[in-house]
């Protein structure tokens, strides 16, 4: 027998793909930098931009039909839905998913293994996504995956188990959290009818009803820096909740000082909000145009989504090795979204393509991991950086797909050159030096892929 429920269900899997969703949930880039006072955060900030290459993990009860994450139950102009559906039966459906939601292969050490083997070096883990699922056994809400069909599971509270599995490849742990919250009546009051992205009620009419709500979102942040070990990233998501957008002042300085007395140190990623509790800015989907001298991060899914779906159009590695290769000659950080299966996998289209990236970075690596950005730092299809020490020049030569390599490479305005090596082997180069251009000859055997020069650098 087909129950309601079930009919509901087929009846939107039925015109899934009727679901459309345009870009205009991407956060804008903040366009000032306010460097933060505490040294603490100044070292781990450094640390980070060190590492370079990091993880995004998305995973909620929109993994079960593979469908955007969230974003499907906000009822603004830009989301289209079949009309065959009510917005209050969609959302009774989408809500319901908790039910179905029990990831029972989830194995946390596959995917820690599977990021490591990719060459990535910190991670940030979704806890909690706009529609207020929780990814951990919060005492604030009913609303997680510890309360519903995989509550029975001895790895329930899911949370502890990521971060054990990260911690124990020795990645720096960050946490992602959303400000806004959608499940709760304390945002979005069914007293009112439209639920656009923010709050649905006015604040000033029901002051009592936001104080709860910003005690909620308190107690939440707390629950994750209290009880799960270290975290060295908090990054929160939801930037138009903020004082200045229909009053949703959460009070950030409140939750920060408690951040920091149970992390000290942690840095604080207030997207798009510039201020001091935006340690790093976080351009999504996109590279800045020019090189930047404060700490950002490039958030690129490694699919066209950031959570799992079941059609994915990949990026291939070589795609995504280039990304990283401009972005680190930018000074900055990039950070891939791979969004496990419902049953808790990461699918063995990703993997294939993370160890491939991996296997160009312990070859090339050198030239990204702990580097340093240049002034000439982009000449054609070459990338620059440097060693701290400043002891050594990086050409980093980024080859497009269906390009082939050049018999050489030159470049002028970087310092004078001692010798030259291909960091993938260690095999020296010949190179000739002319008025300021240093022309290097390349290996004819060179597989045909980006790859990354090192040159001694001095008189």
């Amino acid at each position: 027998m087909i129950t309601p429920k079930k009919a509901l269900a087929l009846l939107l899997i039925a015109y899934l793909p009727c679901l459309t969703f345009a870009q205009e949930n991407i956060h804008e880039q903040s366009t000032e930098y306010e460097w933060p006072s505490d040294p603490l955060v100044v070292e781990k900030l450094k640390q980070w931009q060190d590492m370079k290459f990091g993880v995004l993990l998305h995973w909620g009860i929109y993994s079960v039909p593979g469908i955007v994450e969230s974003w499907s139950i906000c009822d603004e102009d830009w989301i289209t839905r079949d009309t065959t559906m009510t917005y209050q039966q969609y959302m009774d459906w989408y809500f319901s998913l908790a039910e179905e939601f029990c990831p029972i292969l989830f194995d946390p050490i596959q995917w820690a293994n599977v990021c490591q083997d990719a060459g990535m070096r910190y991670m940030i883990f979704t806890t909690k996504h706009h529609d207020g699922f929780c990814m951990y056994d919060s005492k604030e809400t009913d609303f997680s995956i510890a309360r519903h069909a995989f509550r029975d599971d001895p790895q329930r509270d899911v949370l502890h188990h990521v971060l054990q599995a990260y911690r124990g490849k020795g990645f720096s742990i960050g946490t992602y959290f959303s400000k806004p919250d959608w499940h709760s009546q304390d945002y979005w009051w069914d007293v009112y009818g439209k639920k656009g992205r923010n709050v649905n009620y006015p604040i000033n009419q029901h002051p009592e009803r936001w104080q709860r709500f910003q005690q909620f979102t308190y107690n939440q942040i707390e629950e994750i820096l209290s009880r799960y070990g270290q975290v060295d990233i908090l990054w929160l998501d939801g930037g138009w909740v903020c004082p200045e957008n229909r009053q949703q002042d959460i009070n950030m300085p409140h939750i920060v000082e408690m951040a920091r007395q149970h992390q000290p140190g942690i840095i604080i990623v207030d997207r798009t909000i510039h201020g001091p509790y935006e340690n790093y800015q976080t351009p999504e989907r996109t590279i800045p145009e020019k090189q930047l001298n404060y700490p950002w991060e490039s958030c690129i899914p490694l699919s066209d989504d950031w959570g799992y779906v079941k059609k994915p159009h990949w990026k291939s590695a070589q795609q995504v090795i280039n990304t990283l290769i401009e972005i680190v000659a930018k000074g900055g950080n990039m950070v891939l979204g791979v969004g496990p299966t419902p049953e808790g996998v990461i699918e063995h289209e990703a993997e294939v393509r993370l160890r491939e990236i991996g296997q160009w970075l312990r070859l090339n690596g050198r030239a990204i991991y702990e580097t340093i950005p240049t002034t000439h730092y982009h000449e054609g299809k070459l990338w620059f950086t440097q060693s701290k020490d400043n002891t050594h020049l990086y050409a980093i030569y980024k080859l497009d797909e269906g390009d082939t390599l050049p018999a050489e490479v030159s470049w002028s305005s970087n310092q004078p050159i001692r010798s030259v090596r291909l960091l993938s082997t260690g095999k020296k180069l010949k190179f000739t030096y002319k008025e300021d251009r240093i022309t290097i000859c390349l290996p004819k055997d060179l597989p045909a892929q980006s790859f990354a020069i090192e040159a001694t650098v001095g008189k």
